[in-house]
């Protein structure tokens, strides 16, 4: 199962080309994380993976600067807050 989900991102990177994908709100794109937690650490993590971001690449995000200490964060739609290293640089300008 692990190499079936494997397959489908290879398939999906060759098939639509990056300019046509939707634009990830991680610096990370949600495929390479997948592909890259699912290798490491097997097909349930790359599930769990997958769904949290599917969850949490949508609409629904707000960047934010954080009044407290002045960094620049954003909040998920799950409530979660992520730190400017871990968003797209699109994102941050």
């Amino acid at each position: 199962m692990k190499y079936l989900i494997l397959f489908v991102i290879q398939i999906y990177w060759k098939v639509i080309p990056a300019s046509k994908r939707k634009k990830c709100i991680f610096k990370k794109s949600c495929s390479n994380y997948v592909f890259e937690t699912t290798q490491k650490e097997g097909f349930i993590s790359g599930l769990k993976a997958f769904r949290f971001r599917f969850q949490n690449c949508r609409a629904g995000c707000q960047v934010f600067k954080d009044p407290v200490n002045g960094k620049i964060q954003i909040i998920l739609p799950s409530q979660i807050i992520v730190e400017k290293e871990e968003m797209s640089e699109r994102l941050t300008h």
